[in-house]
């Protein structure tokens, strides 16, 4: 196993790099961060059609057979997701592929191994050819080591009926895919295009405004049934929580890596005393000690994507370990670095103008999503908290 990028994944990177750079500049995030407060559209739809239609990047864990890019032979695993991803923090671009293109995406492919699993196989196939989104109906802040109990019921008639809150994604998802109550045991539904009044989605006030929160709450709304579990454990929602925590890392090392660089460019041309910022000793030292703890987040978060390509469908204790690392040490560089951004770029960074607030939020969030650095340490100190294989 190599954690060294290949040529392929660089190749992907430039590709979405560029689109990002042309559609998705700061400025253009800041102003649609303000338009979004006032329309309630805060998704850049267009951007999302063209990275998951053109460039493909919805498809990239989703299997061959099913229409993705995912294969055991060379084709696209989590490490292309993870490139995406750092992409996608650098750029703070208000996209919803963390929610579909890996949640729900992963949620769907634990439920595709199952028994049944043909309704997963369909959304698959259209998440990958960018005909559909959806979201997983869980709390962003839920931790996978202790996935939160289903909060809607399945009735005989195969409609849900519930609320569930802090939901990611759920603004623009064409599906929703909600855990649910059975009477002996539980079930992963798939609630689709439903009538009006069925399904009600919230939004709520968020500290990331590029990635909105909202509570989503089901009448009787019609669904199909997914996948089925006999106990009150929900496997599908653990392997979707913990691979997307191992994923969220690489976008949380590309937030950092922004922040540094932005830093960086600034204190070379900011003078102050005839001299420019970046000459004077305690700004070298912390800049330093910075750029060595994206050295070591990078490790950590590439690290967590290799062990997911190796195992595309059930973690094992070995992915549970390297995702609990990355997580345990990703989120607080990923806050101090843009906290630093903030810091050294002096009164014009603590204004609305600049985009250093958007990164640090977007860190900030990230650091108590999916379970927070805290979590992932007391999961490490004891193995038995560790999730075992599906």
């Amino acid at each position: 196993m190599t954690l060294l990028y290949t040529e392929v994944e660089e190749e992907l990177r430039a590709a979405v790099r560029d689109l990002l750079a042309d559609r998705c500049s700061p400025s253009a995030v800041l102003g649609r961060v303000e338009s979004g407060v006032e329309s309630g559209t805060p998704y850049d739809v267009e951007l999302w059609k063209t990275l998951a239609r053109d460039i493909g990047v919805a498809g990239l864990l989703v299997p061959e057979e099913l229409g993705g890019a995912a294969s055991g032979a060379g084709g696209a695993s989590a490490r292309e997701a993870a490139v995406v991803l750092e992409e996608l923090g650098r750029a703070v671009a208000p996209v919803p592929y963390l929610s579909s293109a890996v949640l729900a995406t992963q949620a769907l492919l634990a439920a595709w191994g199952t028994a049944g699993g043909e309704v997963a196989g369909e959304l698959l196939g259209r998440l990958a050819a960018g005909e559909a989104t959806a979201a997983l109906a869980v709390p962003f802040a839920a931790s996978p080591y202790a996935p939160p109990a289903p909060a809607a019921s399945l009735s005989e008639d195969g409609t849900v009926t519930g609320s569930v809150g802090g939901v990611i994604g759920a603004e623009i998802a064409d599906v929703l895919l909600v855990p649910v109550r059975l009477t002996r045991g539980t079930a992963l539904c798939a609630v689709e295009a439903p009538p009006a009044g069925a399904v009600r989605v919230a939004p709520v006030t968020s500290l990331d405004l590029t990635r909105p929160i909202a509570t989503v709450s089901f009448a009787s709304a019609p669904a199909r049934v997914v996948a089925t579990a006999g106990g009150p454990e929900t496997p599908w929602v653990r392997e979707a929580l913990l691979r997307g925590a191992g994923l969220l890392a690489s976008e949380q090392l590309g937030i950092a890596e922004w922040c540094l660089a932005t830093t960086v460019a600034y204190v070379r041309e900011r003078r102050q005393f005839a001299r420019p910022v970046g000459s004077f000793q305690a700004v070298k030292h912390r800049l330093a000690d910075l750029w060595l703890e994206i050295a070591g987040a990078r490790a950590a978060a590439r690290n967590a994507a290799a062990r997911l390509a190796e195992t595309p469908v059930a973690g094992d204790a070995t992915v549970a370990v390297a995702v609990a690392v990355a997580q345990a040490h990703c989120g607080a560089v990923a806050v101090h670095a843009a906290e630093e951004c903030v810091q050294l770029h002096g009164g014009i960074g603590m204004t609305w103008e600049h985009p250093a607030h958007l990164y640090l939020k977007r860190a900030k969030a990230d650091q108590i999503a999916l379970g927070t650095p805290g979590d992932h340490r007391e999961a490490l100190a004891g193995p038995a908290d560790l999730p075992a294989p599906v």
